[in-house]
């Protein structure tokens, strides 16, 4: 029987760490494997990761356009016509929109927008309406409400 005490890594699983500075019999001894003088030598400097021994980095080569707002708020599109699937007088919330396919995981907002036409009377939460699609609501005896 086999108990997680009686459990051991595969031979070569496991690399002891490097010893260097102990001698020159170890291999790493004297220099301890930084080669001589010049800056990777010294202790704590190095290298910028994003440096290219002077040629132009990346990061500088690529054109850079446009412009990201960062506190854009990102909505989940969900077209009025989409929601004749729920039954007459159904509450309409995000997350039944989630159980029935109509908007993805990877965005948290959903939005509802006025394209096509709506044949029920539904009671429809979501983070934010277009004008025309909480008119269409509210004209088939619905409501339309923002969390």
């Amino acid at each position: 029987m086999m108990n997680l005490h009686s459990l051991e890594n595969k031979k070569g699983a496991r690399k002891g760490r490097k010893r260097v500075g102990r001698g020159e019999g170890s291999g790493k001894g004297k220099t301890c494997g930084r080669g001589t003088k010049g800056q990777g030598a010294r202790a704590g400097s190095g290298y910028d990761p994003t440096f290219e021994g002077g040629q132009m980095p990346l990061y500088r080569r690529i054109p850079k356009f446009g412009f990201k707002n960062f506190n854009r708020k990102e909505f989940n599109p969900v077209n009025i016509d989409k929601l004749n699937i729920f039954e007459d007088g159904a509450e309409v919330t995000p997350e039944t929109l989630r159980e029935k396919g109509l908007v993805n995981g990877t965005c948290k907002r959903v939005k509802i927008l006025g394209s096509g036409e709506l044949e029920r009377k539904l009671t429809v939460t979501a983070d934010a309406f277009s004008k025309s699609a909480k008119e269409k609501i509210e004209a088939d005896g619905g409501t339309a409400t923002t969390k």
